[in-house]
């Protein structure tokens, strides 16, 4: 049975081993990547270019690059999205991949291109 509690859940989520926090990190792909590869969601990886869908107004609909990942926490770091500190310096802002929707793959991973293409087949 599975708990309906949000403490659960969070607690659940913090504790799962590495390979269920992998598949937290994953994302919807735009319509055109969704067609072409006949699924609708995809791992988010460095190298992507994402757009953010869901959150605050000033990072809404922000187009960039997926510079750093964060399998722990399951959210990534993108080019060009920061968060101002209280000393004024700008850091990178964490977004939850959940609110992400993938509009470019990077395929220079030979592997990932065939996972791709295996799903594509299958169906």
């Amino acid at each position: 049975m599975v708990s309906s509690k949000a403490r659960v859940q969070r607690k659940a989520q913090a504790n799962a081993p590495a390979h269920t926090k992998r598949k937290m990190l994953s994302a919807h792909l735009s319509d055109e990547l969704a067609e072409k590869y006949g699924r609708r969601t995809a791992r988010v990886c460095e190298g992507d270019t994402v757009a953010i869908v869901r959150g605050d107004e000033d990072i809404k609909g922000t187009e960039g690059k997926v510079v750093e990942v964060f399998t722990k926490t399951g959210r990534v770091s993108i080019d060009g999205v920061t968060i101002k500190q209280a000393d004024g310096t700008a850091v990178a802002r964490p977004v939850h991949a959940s609110n992400l929707v993938i509009v470019k793959l990077n395929l220079e991973d030979p592997l990932r291109s065939k996972i791709l293409d295996n799903k594509e087949a299958a169906e």
